[in-house]
């Protein structure tokens, strides 16, 4: 857990109080861009970045953690966010978006979430970053035939990837292992053309295929 603000971090600490998480806080003595772009961060499954620092300077710790760590997992809180704030976020990797109250009460559960490859992002939040990206200068054209080559077992792996269930999840719905679950993830990605489970769910949501990822917060 990454902030400026030792009261944040103390805040959290309570929220967090349990065994099941173990946190690593970690108080920024800079909110200055240049000095977060190189700041020693500690390896961790999911990192919680307190975004009250100017956004840059959030942009610059978002971009540290991912150079250093390809497959992080960040959950970004702040006071507030607006949607220009929270499609940035999304497009530099955030998986989750939670204002400080309610992180109060969820983030407990969005850590487990996002930390097994989901997103705790409200619905209509993702569904408009979607619309962004397919109506801007950025959208990017992927392999939209590619379900037709889908074995039976692929199509049940990527309609529980839709659900934004976890690889555990996953498996124990269609009773096969978290290793299998990832073999059939692995080959989707490589089907659809894509690099990660979000550019998937992306593709989806552009082909109006897919379930919502997760009702509103």
């Amino acid at each position: 857990m990454l902030s400026p603000h030792p009261l944040v971090l103390s805040e959290f600490e309570r929220v967090l109080a349990n065994p099941a998480f173990k946190l690593i806080p970690r108080h920024l003595s800079s909110t200055l861009g240049p000095d977060l772009r190189h700041l020693q961060v500690p390896r961790a499954v999911v990192y919680v970045v307190d975004a009250h620092v100017a956004r840059p300077a959030a942009g610059a710790l978002l971009s540290n953690i991912l150079d250093h760590y390809p497959e992080a997992r960040i959950i970004v809180v702040a006071e507030k966010f607006d949607a220009s704030e929270n499609y940035s976020l999304l497009q530099m990797g955030a998986k989750g978006l939670l204002t400080y109250e309610e992180a109060r009460e969820q983030l407990p559960r969005a850590l487990p979430l996002v930390a097994n490859g989901g997103f705790w992002v409200p619905r209509a939040v993702l569904s408009g970053f979607v619309d962004s990206i397919l109506g801007g200068s950025h959208s990017r054209r992927l392999k939209a035939d590619s379900s037709a080559d889908l074995s039976r077992r692929e199509q049940e792996v990527l309609n529980s990837l839709l659900e934004n269930l976890a690889n555990k999840e996953i498996g124990n719905k269609l009773n096969i292992s978290e290793r299998t679950v990832k073999f059939h993830v692995s080959n989707l990605l490589s089907k659809f053309g894509v690099r990660r489970r979000a550019d998937l769910i992306l593709l989806c949501y552009q082909k109006r295929t897919a379930e919502p990822i997760k009702q509103s917060l």
